[in-house]
């Protein structure tokens, strides 16, 4: 047998095992090892990573240029739900069994063609949301309680009202290396029912801004009761953040391409004035990180305060950034974004500043989106933290912007929180735990 029949061989057997490719395969070349080998290899490294294809509700991310030079053309057997370039038109019905499309790729190398399917299920409509938790820290003072996890609710993401009393949920001193909790961040988890808060350890009342050297996690399943652990970067990973100086602002979101959740955050050396954002997976009990952090992405005068949010097969990175003159000196500050197709990057800056204060040199930081309940518009609010105020602007595409800002009522201060949305019996629970939500969500059924 000779070389190229080895090989072809080889990638016939790959083809088998991997039980992916349908019994009608498609031969319309000459007599040729070369480009059936080429084909059948494309074939065979061709995936839908299985955290897309088990619970599908973001678009697919398709490949049409495969390996060994192929190109890929795709077909979907159920249009309704899932397009032909991997579009996701709707989810499942929140009842009832869970809608189930197959993906065909046909691969091609010259005029030879092989075909490959995918079956993917489509996830269930997401829950019915009637309220929204604002988690933030304070900023009214005194000083030494503010660097503390707190909680607000609303029935209509504008009125806000304090849990508590406006007293910490969490003491920071059992949760923290510092003492101080700030920046906090929380996401609801895929499964709908889990929590995932991240917050940065530092206790600028205690130790001033010099220093810090790691973040907070946390987990829960009711909002209630929440499991934590803090990691300090220089102790766990000596080898690359030794030096570190700030580790600020971290947040977390799920990537469906490894079916894991990524933690990011913004770093800054001792000896390096840059400020990026590095990232890490958590563990599967989100009590750590899966390995070193890495760089994630490196804007060109450095940020802080990054923010990700998925929309139409784009992940939106806001943050607050700045611009410099040539001789390196800031001219400008104010919120901007980043965009990719994947948490992988390559991410393209815009350089376009979106909040409504930038060109009024009024400072804004801690910028956090999120999408209202039941409709297609998207939050952008930030903090005005020498004005103690804490306003917002509108958004259908995340690109353009509502102008005008609009103000929260509130009973509390805010400094730099992020909100989901919750629902009423999730509120109720929060209210039993600490009082202060509007009665008018308690009563929603």
């Amino acid at each position: 047998m000779t070389k190229h029949a080895l090989s072809y061989v080889y990638a016939l057997i790959l083809l088998i095992a991997g039980g992916n490719l349908q019994a009608q395969t498609i031969w319309d070349a000459p007599q040729g090892g070369s480009a059936r080998m080429k084909v059948a290899l494309a074939a065979d490294s061709l995936k839908i990573p299985a955290s897309y294809a088990q619970n599908l509700h973001w678009d697919l991310v398709l490949d049409t240029i495969g390996k060994y030079g192929s190109t890929i053309t795709w077909k979907s057997n159920n249009p309704t739900y899932l397009s032909n370039n991997g579009k996701l038109i709707k989810l499942s019905p929140r009842n009832g069994k869970r809608i189930k499309a197959k993906m065909t790729a046909t691969i091609a190398v010259g005029s030879m063609r092989f075909k490959k399917s995918f079956d993917v299920t489509i996830a269930y409509q997401e829950q019915a949301l009637q309220g929204y938790l604002f988690t933030y820290f304070e900023g009214s003072g005194p000083r030494n309680m503010d660097e503390q996890i707190r909680f607000g609710v609303s029935a209509d993401a504008s009125n806000w009202f304090a849990l508590n009393k406006n007293q910490p949920i969490i003491a920071s001193e059992k949760i923290s290396g510092t003492g101080g909790v700030r920046d906090p961040h929380i996401l609801r988890g895929e499964d709908e029912k889990s929590f995932y808060l991240v917050a940065t350890d530092m206790s600028t009342a205690k130790n001033g801004w010099g220093h810090n050297p790691g973040i907070v996690m946390l987990k829960s399943i009711d909002l209630i009761n929440w499991k934590h652990n803090f990691i300090d970067l220089e102790k766990s990973y000596p080898a690359k953040f030794k030096n570190v100086q700030w580790v600020w602002a971290p947040q977390t979101i799920y990537d469906p391409a490894v079916g894991k959740y990524l933690v990011y955050f913004t770093v800054k050396f001792k000896d390096d004035a840059k400020l990026d954002f590095y990232a890490a997976y958590a563990n599967i009990d989100f009590s750590g990180f899966e390995h070193e952090p890495k760089l994630m992405f490196s804007p060109k005068y450095g940020a802080i305060d990054g923010d990700i949010i998925y929309k139409d097969g784009t992940y939106h990175f806001f943050f607050k950034a700045n611009t410099k003159d040539e001789k390196g000196k800031e001219i400008k500050n104010g919120i901007q974004q980043a965009t990719a197709k994947s948490l992988q990057g390559p991410w393209v800056e815009e350089f376009k500043y979106l909040d409504a204060y930038s060109a009024k040199k009024i400072v804004v930081e801690g910028s956090s989106v999120f999408k209202l309940n039941n409709a297609d518009t998207y939050i952008l609010m930030y903090d005005l933290y020498t004005n103690h105020r804490y306003e917002f602007q509108r958004s259908k595409d995340l690109y353009e912007f509502t102008q005008t800002p609009e103000s929260f009522t509130k009973n509390f201060y805010p400094r730099h929180g992020s909100v989901i949305g919750i629902t009423n019996e999730e509120a109720k629970r929060l209210n039993e735990k600490w009082g202060g939500v509007p009665e008018l969500l308690i009563k929603k059924q």
